[in-house]
This record gives structure tokens, sequence and C-alpha cells, in this order.
């Protein structure tokens, strides 16, 4: 609706998680480093969690777009699913055809993959998210799909993605084995206060604006207190501000629009 009016290709403030639009913050470009590192050496498990809206998918679908063609990899975005359901998934997104119906048929087909895989030279990784919400037994059955290995490397690298909720489930005794296997840990903290205002001017980059959309600084100010630096609740903020401004035919982001778009925000929260 107003992006004609700002001259931009494409909205600047979806919350879909899109690798083109990627802020590579401090801790973002920190966590990406921990991830292709994890990978690379094939450490195994590797564990990335942070708040909801953090930024999580989307640094994971960034993620994906720089591997090369010899890395294999599978993204499980639905964590609910059933155990038997899980491994057809996981299949599926590698591009096998489900051969069989039971257990230990997919799980023979995921190892014989894997082996393939491994004559090829290739690497083969595993995402998982919304991790928090896959259940005990489901992770203990994924801690077993980790097992086929060399004596000197892991064939199979398994990223579990999650909100906070997914360190306290992994140091429940139960997982005590599945815990001591996560070579790689990395927690995404929001935005500090600094990074709010480059962010939000990356994204008004890459939708196409040629620096005529201004957003004040005692604006960005209030959209980093009512975000707490959290991308989701930015780009929530900024698509109702830019819409207000849309409407006031006004390429200026100010103060009393952040103000105005927030209230309204809150007021859609509160109902």
């Amino acid at each position: 609706m107003y992006r004609e009016f700002f001259g931009l290709k494409e909205k600047p403030f979806n919350i879909t998680s899109d690798p083109n639009f990627l802020y590579l913050s401090r801790v973002h470009r920190e966590a990406f480093s921990h991830l292709l590192y994890g990978i690379k050496e094939r450490k195994g498990f590797l564990e990335i969690t942070g708040e909801v809206g953090a930024g999580k998918t989307t640094l994971c679908r960034a993620l994906l777009s720089k591997l090369d063609k010899n890395t294999k990899s599978a993204f499980i975005f639905n964590s609910t699913l059933p155990e038997m359901q899980l491994l057809q998934a996981i299949l599926e997104d590698y591009g096998l055809v489900v051969e069989g119906r039971s257990k230990v048929s997919l799980l023979k087909q995921l190892n014989r993959f894997l082996i393939e895989e491994l004559t090829k030279g290739n690497n083969v990784i595993l995402i998982i998210d919304e991790a928090q919400n896959l259940k005990p037994s489901i992770l203990e059955e994924i801690r077993m799909l980790s097992n086929l290995e060399t004596d000197k490397e892991k064939l199979f690298q398994i990223i579990l993605v999650g909100q906070p909720e997914l360190k306290n489930k992994l140091n429940s005794p139960g997982l005590r084995q599945l815990r001591q296997r996560i070579a790689v840990r990395f927690h995404i903290t929001p935005l500090e206060k600094d990074e709010v205002g480059e962010y939000i001017y990356h994204r008004l980059n890459v939708a196409g604006s040629s620096g005529q959309i201004v957003f004040a600084p005692d604006a960005v100010e209030c959209i980093h207190r009512f975000s707490g630096g959290i991308p989701r609740l930015i780009n929530m903020v900024c698509d109702k501000a830019m819409l207000t401004a849309y409407v006031k035919e006004t390429r200026t982001i100010t103060l009393p629009i952040v103000e105005k778009s927030i209230q309204e925000l809150e007021g859609v929260i509160a109902a």
C-alpha cells in the first residue's frame, strides 16, 4: 500500500524470515560463525537459542544459502510431528522418496543416504526449528540418529534451533547423553541500542530506498525501548509507522508517528 509512495521495490519490514534482509549484528555475525564452524568441522550437534523474533530462522535460512554444493541439508519447521512423521519429513526434505512405513525401514533408508553422501565426499546437515517443542523421547531418537560416524568425524550435523526453553529442556537428567554431545552452543541476544537504527536503514536499503526515508533519532530510540532490540518487534512498529507516514504524506518518521504506531500495536496485542 505504501510501497509506491516511498519508491520501494518491496516492503522492508515484513516479519517473514527472508534471508535477503538479514542484518548481521555483532551477535548474529558471531552466531553465523559458530554455525559455519560446527558444520565445516563436523561437530555433530549444534544448539542455537534466542527469544521469539530474535532472528534465528532468518539466520538459518541465510546459512543454507551460503553452503556449498557438497553440503546436503534438510530444514524441519514442524517440531510437533510424531516420531514416524518426523522421520518421513526429514527424508523428504533431503529429496528422497520414502520407501517404507516402519521405523526400521525409515532409519535404514536414512543411514543408507548418509553413507552414500560420505562416499561422495559430502556433508549432511539437519536443522530443526522450534526445537523446544520436541518431546524428550523424540530428542532421544534424534540423538540416536547421530550415531553414524567414522573414527574421525561425524557424518550428520544436527542443528537444534529454539527458544530459551530449549536450554532448560536439554538440561533435564533424561537428556544427559544428548547434552554431552552438543559441541557448539550459542544464544542470540537482542540488538544493542546503537544497532537498531542500522537495522532499520539496512532493511530500507535492501527494499530499494535511496535515502529519502528518514527515521528521526528520537523515533529510533523509542523503537528500541518498545522492542527491546527484538527484530520482529522492530519490524512490526516500523511497518505501522511507514503506513502512518504514508497517510500523512511524509517521508520522515517522527517520534509522534512512532508513538501513535506503538499505541495502535499495543491495542491490537491487547485485543
